[in-house]
């Protein structure tokens, strides 16, 4: 296993870098390394500048270690520039349409964004890697962000690991599958450095209040109907951003070129339980509203939609020490409040996607 040694890992390119995870990750490295942080990202409904800007206006000593591109990945001769002008050590490729319902309205966005997009930045990213020379090809990595659901559904029993058969079953996850495949091909037939991560559901402040958490959050407070898919016994496994975080950037100092690596929160939910979790917190918020589970109402069940997820974390935990900060409780406990406290910034992102 070859570490990267951060302290040599002078420029790092982050696809997707305005959306939730992104937006974490970049703020925690202008924090902890003092690498140079370029940012891709095509400025979509579901992208926030504002947090970025907000940290660098209190933090103005990092401005000069971070620059955004606004470009689509569609665009190969654009990404073949930026990449050039980067010059990066470490790529994380983390752009991608992500809905699933969205992927299911508009397939053709997902094919287009997360197997096209990805196919052009592996293209101009290996073509640099190439161009190096032998001591800069062995320090540099490309990280390929994922997701546990190219897997496909569980049933009540056993969870997913990194030799878990594809089984993808929306046009996102097979988008996202595809992509997966990529990468590994470019691995396996050029010797380009990826390493593939495959994370549950992520959680935690500023993500976008379509996603399940802030959704029920935000409907609650404004005294709305909550919508529950089925009979709402559908499992995900929650991982909070934060130590999704910290996960990617121990797999990037020190994952083994090649390999794949799940990252799960050990929290397996169903949507009812989160559901039911979230009202009772609102409760505490606004006691005068209680209770909030009596707003939820069941909507019939999307097409495809995947029973269980559940992800075996032992690969990383064992090989490369990661572990979680805090309890799923006190993690969604501070979710919730976040959102409480940020309704304005919520109505704004959420008119972008209408």
């Amino acid at each position: 296993m070859n570490n990267l040694n951060f302290d040599y890992c002078k420029n790092i390119l982050i696809t997707g870098g305005c959306g939730f995870i992104g937006g974490n990750l970049i703020i925690n490295l202008l924090q902890n390394t003092n690498s140079r942080i370029f940012n891709i990202d095509k400025l979509g409904y579901a992208s926030d500048t504002n947090r970025i800007n907000n940290f660098l206006a209190k933090n103005n000593e990092k401005k000069s270690r971070y620059q955004f591109f606004n470009l689509d990945l569609r665009e190969n001769e654009k990404i073949d520039q930026a990449i050039q002008l980067a010059k990066p050590d470490l790529i994380f490729h983390l752009a991608a349409e992500s809905h699933v319902d969205n992927s299911i309205k508009s397939p053709g966005i997902f094919i287009e964004n997360n197997i096209i997009g990805t196919y052009n930045l592996i293209d101009s990213s290996f073509k640099y890697w190439d161009s190096l020379n032998s001591s800069e090809k062995s320090n540099f990595r490309f990280l390929h962000i994922s997701t546990d659901e190219v897997f496909g559904s569980l049933g009540e029993l056993g969870s997913f690991n990194e030799n878990s058969p594809y089984d993808p079953r929306s046009p996102y996850s097979a988008s996202k599958a595809s992509s997966d495949h990529l990468a590994n091909a470019w691995f396996h037939t050029y010797g380009f450095p990826v390493i593939i991560t495959n994370c549950s559901n992520n959680f935690g402040p500023w993500q976008f209040p379509e996603k399940l958490i802030p959704l029920v959050t935000l409907r609650g407070l404004k005294k709305e109907f909550i919508p529950l898919y089925g009979d709402g016994k559908n499992v995900r496994d929650w991982l909070f951003v934060e130590d999704h975080i910290n996960a990617l950037i121990l797999v990037a100092s020190k994952g083994e070129i090649g390999s794949r690596y799940c990252i799960g929160g050990s929290n397996e939910k169903s949507n009812y339980e989160v559901i039911k979790n979230i009202c009772k917190h609102l409760d505490d918020i606004n006691p005068n509203h209680s209770p909030h589970i009596d707003l939820l109402t069941y909507v019939e069940d999307r097409p495809g939609h995947d029973r269980r997820y559940s992800i075996n974390s032992k690969k990383i935990r064992e090989e490369l020490g990661w572990e979680e900060k805090n309890s799923f409780e006190k993690n969604i406990k501070k979710t919730i409040f976040w959102y409480a406290q940020n309704i304005e910034w919520c109505n704004e992102m959420l008119k972008r996607s209408f």
